[in-house]
């Protein structure tokens, strides 16, 4: 039978456990201040605006690329072709006045064509290094499973030190850097499986789906429109963006929260003593202590986004999918019995009382 884990105080606790988050900080911890959040609200909107203006419906997927700009966090989309994923991230980075650039990867591809290389010159007798298209704001790297394991290990630097080394040399990331990253599930051949220390590193994955009638048809108008023809303008500032994560770190997270957070990921790798037997034999591997930090950054980013200056336990089991799809590991019965991850998901949800 299976057991509901209870996210209840730490040991040695003396006071009572809350069963919600405050709606102010406890005493000793500075709260954001309302022009703050009132600055923080306007500054959303505008980027939200210009988002729209291009990017139809895909709700979740402007929310998901939302909280991985204030919190610096990488993503990783899958869906198959034609969803608006290049177009969401090009929109992004306009709107927010950052740099750009598109990797499409290919078996072929070399870890010197993301981080760049050193390059003789004949005519000073000198090695001259040429940074790669990773050295950019918003890096999109298109179909990232068509390059190899030897590629996709050139990222990790990138996406974890914010900086890559080239002839000894580190070269340091522009600030604000964000990593999306896409898959497409529906073609296999000539596709490398991710490794799951670099799938740890996004910190969250969505899986977009087709847009409806009415928005498709919304898509085909703008098109005849010309409106995806028109040059984009910014709508803030890479300061702003900075400022946005600043306050986002500064956003509220109770314990009450935090232990809600980690005990979500906990159950996914205790599958066996809280989720039904014939659910847990699933389960091969857990999720990591980064799963935990993940859901506190992201929700911090959440409630931000929803103009509160502290994060609620909603927060986090609303991005339970997000964060914990590509870190959970099914063995080969998932796949032959086409158990997806998001039912061992809503099944950990169900196990972990929410506080």
């Amino acid at each position: 039978m299976s057991t509901t884990i209870d996210p209840g105080p730490p040991p040695g606790a003396q006071a009572a456990y809350p069963t919600s988050a405050p709606t102010t900080p406890r005493p000793g911890v500075a709260a954001i201040p309302p022009e703050d959040l009132a600055w923080a609200r306007s500054t959303v909107a505008a980027i939200s605006r210009s988002f729209q203006e291009r990017v139809v419906g895909q709700v979740r997927l402007h929310e998901t690329l939302l909280l991985g700009l204030l919190t610096g966090g990488h993503i990783l989309l899958e869906s198959v072709p034609g969803l608006a994923k290049t177009t969401a991230a090009a929109t992004l980075a306009r709107t927010v006045g950052g740099s750009f650039k598109r990797i499409q990867c290919t078996p072929d591809l070399l870890p010197s064509d993301i981080v760049g290389t050193q390059v003789y010159d004949v005519r000073t007798t000198q090695f001259e290094t040429r940074l790669g298209p990773v050295h950019a704001n918003l890096v999109l790297l298109d179909e990232i499973n068509r390059s190899s394991a030897k590629t996709q290990s050139a990222m990790l630097e990138a996406m974890q030190e914010r900086q890559t080394s080239i002839g000894g040399q580190v070269y340091p990331l522009p600030e604000p850097f964000l990593v999306l990253a896409t898959q497409n599930p529906i073609e296999q051949e000539g596709t490398y499986v991710l490794p799951e220390a670099q799938l740890d590193r996004f910190m969250l994955k969505d899986v977009l789906d087709y847009p409806t009638l009415d928005e498709e048809a919304e898509v085909v108008r703008r098109i005849d429109a010309g409106i995806y023809l028109a040059e984009q303008t910014p709508a803030v500032s890479l300061a702003d963006v900075r400022r946005l994560q600043a306050l986002t770190r500064a956003v509220y997270l109770d314990d009450t929260v935090i232990r809600y957070a980690v005990g979500l990921a906990y159950v996914t790798r205790h599958a066996e003593r809280y989720l039904d037997p014939a659910l847990a034999r699933y389960v091969e591997f857990g999720a990591s202590p980064r799963a935990s930090i993940a859901f506190a950054q992201a929700a911090r980013a959440r409630a931000l986004l929803a103009g509160r200056d502290h994060a609620v336990p909603d927060d986090v089991q609303a991005l339970a999918h997000r964060v914990l799809r590509h870190r959970i590991i099914l063995g080969f019965e998932a796949v032959a019995d086409d158990v997806p991850v998001e039912r061992v998901i809503d099944a950990i949800i169900t196990a972990v009382r929410t506080p």
